[in-house]
């Protein structure tokens, strides 16, 4: 059984909804916006908040649902979990449907985190994310860094090995997606600069 959602989950993870979102409704190709990543960021920039926020909560889902009904409905644990977990962020992340050049999988990792701990763990990983689009320039930094902190929050609940297992997994996937931005280094975040510029004209 746990292969079966394994294999479903990846599938749906595949599933390229911004993608198809921007050409059947949207402005055509998300591919030829931004950093060319198929995924809900661009879909948002190529054809407008309806189109990205759509494919953002699709790409949510195809974490969130084959997740949360093996561990809430089957309970299913173990490596066996491990593997169904990871399985829509690598359908994402390595789609067949586009030659195996997909998105870089943070909307379903969220959803993936929701299966795993309902709301508890994407809130915790969106605080990080979001401290951290401030801290650093580069987004793939904040993002490596969020998990990061998402980490330091499982380890503090003293989470079993299974969470810490798909922990590791999704963050190797995410260092990997995200390689070339990292490769800039680490900046300090040009919106914090400018807030407290802002700030200190302010108190002038």
């Amino acid at each position: 059984m746990f292969l079966i959602i394994a294999l479903l989950g990846f599938l749906l993870g595949a599933i390229p909804f911004s993608l198809i979102l921007g050409k059947r409704f949207g402005s055509g190709d998300i591919r030829l916006v931004g950093d060319g990543n198929p995924g809900a960021v661009n879909a948002w920039k190529s054809s407008g908040w309806r189109i990205g926020l759509s494919a953002g909560l699709l790409d949510y889902l195809k974490g969130a649902l084959p997740v949360g009904i093996a561990h809430f409905m089957l309970g299913i644990g173990g490596w066996r979990l491990a593997l169904v977990a990871l399985a829509p962020i690598l359908g994402h992340a390595f789609s067949p449907f586009l030659g195996f050049r997909g998105g870089k999988a943070i909307a379903t990792t969220f959803g993936v985190w929701t299966g795993l701990l309902m709301f508890e763990g994407p809130v915790v990983l969106g605080i990080c994310l979001g401290i951290f689009y401030f801290l650093v320039e580069e987004d793939a930094w904040s993002v490596a860094l969020g998990m990061l902190g998402l980490l330091g929050w499982l380890l503090a609940r003293r989470m079993d090995l299974t969470l810490m297992a798909i922990w590791g997994g999704n963050f190797l996937l995410v260092l990997w997606k995200h390689r070339r931005e990292l490769r800039r280094g680490i900046k300090p975040g040009r919106r914090l600069i400018k807030g407290l510029g802002e700030r200190e004209l302010r108190l002038q």
